[in-house]
């Protein structure tokens, strides 16, 4: 049975719901472009919540019935959409669980709990968090709003496509952080429906990348997750996927994988020539072109998506330190 996909009508009826919630964040000019191939960074780190995951989950809370508010909401989430939609459950007034894997760093898990909703930390995986979020909906009648595989989350995080296009209509190319395919799926959507001839390319790390795996396969995979930089990117996208797979297949003209050693660097240029502090995923455009994976060809645009980093990490990466994650390290430079 085909699954509906939001259109450019669902996206632009969520631009106006997230209002108030969510920001219509600035696009700046990085240094790594050329007058002829400027680079512009989406700047979703300012948005109240830390990162671009605001804007799906806004809009998701703002499409839940009365009654479905007072059930409350549950998700399963590696940091960003828990934050993200505990921030909107609570601005709304609707109780929000969010289900996070061990793997989840704790300064995210702190995070989602500043914002008042309760956490439950289980397991490994992104997977073993489904699990836990899937029995809260069966057995306490909780609204699930995932991460990424849902109508309203995909149209909310196609506000940034179209914010993208309206302000820099000259646009060639987009670069959007990949890993269960929301934003690279509501991106495209909006982009190429006003610019049918602009290129997205998705980028994911090259140890764990579940979107990519499952696009080289044919099909949605699970994978291994292993600790990375970009730990935002990190979980499965379920093997039931009913949209965002199809959306990345049809609608991404390439995937890049780059190495922690490449993300190391893209979060060092980031901060050391743009000034930003951002969290691993929000470098992998920077990665990408540093290490000549993506040519600059054309006015192109990368998503700056978060900066729910952990600090420690982060100053050990910008000041030239090696990171060890899991049982690989990563050498400072």
């Amino acid at each position: 049975m085909t699954v509906p996909r939001p259109e450019l009508a669902d996206i632009l009826a969520a631009h106006q719901a997230i209002r108030g919630a969510a920001i219509e964040t600035p696009a700046t000019r990085s240094v790594l472009g050329t007058a002829t191939a400027p680079l512009w960074l989406k700047l979703e780190i300012l948005q109240p919540s830390g990162a671009f995951k605001l804007r799906g989950a806004a809009n998701s809370v703002a499409m839940l019935s009365p009654e479905a508010r007072k059930r409350g909401v549950v998700c399963c989430s590696t940091g960003n959409h828990g934050t993200a939609l505990a921030f909107a459950a609570r601005a709304s007034g609707v109780p929000a669980t969010v289900c996070v894997s061990e793997l989840v760093p704790q300064v995210k898990v702190r995070a989602i709990k500043a914002q008042g909703a309760h956490v439950v930390q289980k397991g490994q995986s992104q997977d073993d968090a489904r699990i836990e979020a899937d029995r809260l909906v069966a057995e306490d009648g909780m609204i699930d709003i995932p991460p990424f595989d849902h109508f309203d989350v995909i149209a909310g995080q196609g506000t940034i496509g179209l914010e993208l296009l309206r302000d820099l209509p000259e646009l060639d190319c987009l670069l959007v952080p990949l890993s269960g395919g929301g934003l690279a799926a509501g991106i495209a959507l909006a982009a190429k429906t006003i610019k049918p001839g602009i290129r997205i390319v998705g980028i994911s790390m090259d140890r764990g990348a579940a979107m990519a795996e499952s696009l080289k396969a044919g099909h949605p995979v699970e994978v291994i997750e292993v600790p990375s930089l970009a730990d935002s990117l990190g979980g499965g996208i379920g093997l039931s996927n009913r949209l965002t797979f199809d959306i990345c297949c049809d609608l991404l003209d390439d995937v890049v994988l780059v190495s922690e050693d490449e993300i190391h660097r893209g979060m060092q240029a980031l901060f050391r020539h743009d000034r930003l502090v951002a969290e691993g995923a929000s470098a992998v455009g920077h990665a990408a072109i540093l290490a000549g994976k993506v040519r600059l060809t054309g006015p192109t645009a990368t998503i700056v998506s978060g900066r729910n980093t952990d600090m420690d990490q982060f100053t050990r990466v910008v000041t030239g330190k090696s990171v060890t994650l899991g049982n690989l390290v990563v050498k400072g430079k």
